[in-house]
């Protein structure tokens, strides 16, 4: 039997490794080894209880207000004995955050392969996102197998060297995610809140890089729009962050139209997106899922690892100075030409299939018939 284990320690990262999991525990051949880093607390505990997955080792690595020096010597340390215990023979890591990094050095170390799901992603700055770019680069230096979303991404990885032989163009498995937490008869309490006859755009915004100015200038721009338009409502599940907030609280308090509300499970974002006249997000994981909801987005950061979606026409990269987000949404709200372009543009980020490929691949990895390094 082939032990994968899978490594993930924040909520974005349990929702895209959750169909991989159930398609290695579905394959008489694989069985999945579950290793939590704890990076995020109470919101990855949401997404474990929706997908009815059961950990094998947590290593609780969050405390409040940590460095990311402190989660990285963590997450190494408190692997050495899992790795020791549970002898994989192929580590799962995913996307960008620092367990991801931390995980694939760790099992660098114990000289156990390590695929990356969703590799190749890139902005070429090393600071936008903070620290999520170099998190992403520093993976797939260490990576053994590459599981691309786009033929972009496998780009990406080409460019910087990798091995063609082990870049494999997957897709994207938050869109296998959605085979799961998608209803069409979903209902959530803050839906009562909004008046019949009235849109709501559905908000997130929690990043590191945009926390502070760039955060109020957004808020001051959406609380704006807000005011000025009679109809229109907004939903935003605010981040436990207190620098979140502080923040939104201080601007959105007062407005009768803005509904905070705690942070969302995976069924319940799922389930207002689709409900949702079109999302407002600097978050990279809701720019992959919302064009399969027929939603358009307007990106609140100054680049995207996702140009694919802003080529395809779903995305919109807005930035976050108040007039030119006030601007984006004016139009948005407006231009009906616009909005129909980018709520049926093709998603260019997978057809539900990708956890099952990826899956496939590691088998044929471990059995031999992909080589290994120095073989």
């Amino acid at each position: 039997m082939q032990k994968i284990m899978t490594i993930f320690g924040t909520r974005p990262e349990a929702i895209k490794m959750a169909p991989v999991i159930k398609a290695i525990d579905a394959n008489p051949d694989t069985t999945p080894i579950v290793v939590l880093t704890g990076q995020h607390k109470e919101m990855l505990q949401q997404v474990l209880d929706i997908f009815d997955i059961h950990p094998d080792a947590d290593l609780k690595v969050m405390a409040r207000q940590q460095t990311l020096s402190q989660i990285t010597s963590k997450v190494i340390l408190g692997l050495d004995p899992v790795l020791d215990e549970h002898r994989p023979d192929l580590v799962l890591v995913h996307g960008d955050t620092t367990t991801t990094m931390a995980a694939g050095l760790s099992a660098f170390y114990h000289q156990i392969p390590v695929g990356h799901v969703e590799a190749g992603l890139r902005t070429w700055d090393k600071y936008s996102p903070y620290p999520e770019e170099m998190n992403r680069m520093l993976t797939d230096d260490i990576a053994d197998l590459y599981f691309a979303p786009t033929q972009l991404s496998k780009d990406n990885l080409l460019q910087e060297h990798h091995p063609e032989s082990r870049i494999f163009i997957t897709g994207n498995t938050a869109i296998d995610a959605l085979k799961y937490t998608v209803h069409a008869d979903y209902h959530h309490p803050v839906l009562e809140a909004i008046p019949q006859g009235h849109k709501f755009i559905l908000l997130t915004m929690h990043r590191r890089e945009n926390q502070g100015q760039a955060m109020r200038n957004t808020f001051t721009a959406i609380r704006n729009v807000v005011l000025a338009t009679p109809d229109l409502d907004v939903i935003y599940p605010v981040h436990l962050s207190p620098r979140v907030q502080q923040v939104a609280h201080e601007i959105f308090d007062d407005v009768e139209g803005v509904h905070l509300i705690e942070p969302l499970d995976v069924t319940d974002f799922h389930g207002l997106a689709s409900q949702s006249y079109f999302i407002m997000t600097d978050s990279g994981g809701v720019q992959e899922e919302a064009p399969s909801l027929n939603k358009p987005v307007l990106v609140l950061r100054d680049s995207t690892e996702r140009p694919e979606g802003v080529t395809a026409g779903t995305l919109k990269v807005i930035g976050t100075e108040t007039e030119a987000v006030r601007n984006a949404m004016t139009e948005l709200l407006n231009d009906q030409r616009e909005y129909r372009a980018m709520s049926t543009a093709v998603n260019p980020y997978g057809d539900g299939h990708a956890a099952e490929r990826i899956v496939a691949i590691c088998r044929d990895y471990i059995s031999g018939k992909l080589r290994h390094p120095g073989m």
